[in-house]
């Protein structure tokens, strides 16, 4: 007699990889950690550099956040709404003023709205907020109330400008705007004489003329640079040359938005003896002789270990 078939609940089930549920909580958190990490999520405060020139620069994630954040923060409310209506954006949440008058008083709101759930998104003008603009205050305010902040990154004049310069950009500085005052002016300049880093700044198209002549007498009129004017608008210019050279040019007068990049000081070459003297006069003033040695080393163009044992020769000599 032929074997009958076992009862089906005797006959064994085929291995069918089955869903591992286990890690779904946990997929689940990562995605919602993503998520508010892009700025998408609620209790946060978005920083997001906005079109230099160019509004076709604005990048998908910045049009999502105007048109869907809670708040938004602007520098302008006005070229905000000039902004959003050449991006067709209607946006969803509130439009609050966030500039240098009211910083200091907005900041507390803008983290208080965050901290109850909201999404805040600040903007400027124009780049990146913080960097010359209104956002250091919410950005500190919010890091001491213990608010999640991020960035959305965008366009940039000081990188922008710094990039099509010409000019060393391994390393540089951005030195925001230069005083308006001519004594103020000299002595900041004064001061930045013997930076080595490619300096970056900002100046209004109606003082670079004076800033650039100023430049070419604390600097030297050779000192290379470029200014950056109308970056990504239609009318884009570049011009490179000696600070005195491009002061000549800009004397006529200078229109649109300006950045200026300057190459940094080239080493000084010295007497060796002349800069033992220097350090020597400065430890007789009251400085530890490894502090003068590690300023004064660089700029003449000596090694620290160099100059620091001339010295110690001329101390026992």
């Amino acid at each position: 007699m032929p074997n009958s078939p076992r009862p089906a609940s005797d006959v064994p089930e085929p291995d069918v990889p089955q869903p591992d549920v286990s890690g779904s909580d946990d997929a689940e958190a990562r995605d919602v950690e993503v998520r508010a990490t892009a700025g998408e999520g609620p209790g946060v405060v978005v920083l997001a550099a906005t079109p230099i020139g160019d509004v076709d620069d604005a990048p998908p994630r910045l049009r999502t956040l105007l048109a869907e954040s809670d708040i938004v923060a602007a520098e302008d409310t006005r070229r905000l709404h000039g902004l959003l209506g050449r991006l067709g954006i209607r946006p969803t949440g509130r439009i609050v003023s966030y500039h240098e008058h009211n910083e200091a008083k907005r900041a507390g709101e803008l983290v208080a709205e965050a901290a109850a759930g909201a999404r805040v998104l600040v903007v400027s003008d124009a780049g990146m907020p913080s960097v010359s603009d209104p956002g250091y205050r919410v950005v500190r305010a919010a890091i001491d109330a213990g608010v999640r902040v991020t960035v959305l990154p965008g366009p940039s004049a000081v990188l922008t400008a710094l990039a099509v310069s010409g000019l060393a950009s391994d390393r540089f500085c951005f030195e925001g705007f230069a005083p308006r005052k001519p004594g103020e002016r000299a002595r900041w300049l004064a001061a930045l004489r013997d930076e080595p880093r490619t300096m970056v700044l900002f100046e209004s198209p109606h003082r670079t003329a004076e800033t650039l002549v100023a430049m070419a007498e604390v600097f030297g009129p050779d000192r290379p640079a470029a200014v950056c004017r109308e970056l990504t608008k239609t009318y884009e210019e570049v011009r490179r040359g000696g600070v005195a050279e491009l002061a000549a040019w800009a004397a006529d007068g200078v229109r649109g938005e300006v950045t200026l990049v300057v190459a940094g000081a080239p080493p000084r070459t010295a007497d060796p003896a002349v800069a033992v003297a220097e350090v020597l006069e400065r430890v007789a003033a009251g400085e530890r002789l490894k502090d003068p040695v590690a300023a004064v080393a660089p700029a003449v163009g000596l090694g620290r270990r160099e100059l620091y044992e001339a010295v110690l020769v001329t101390r026992r000599s």
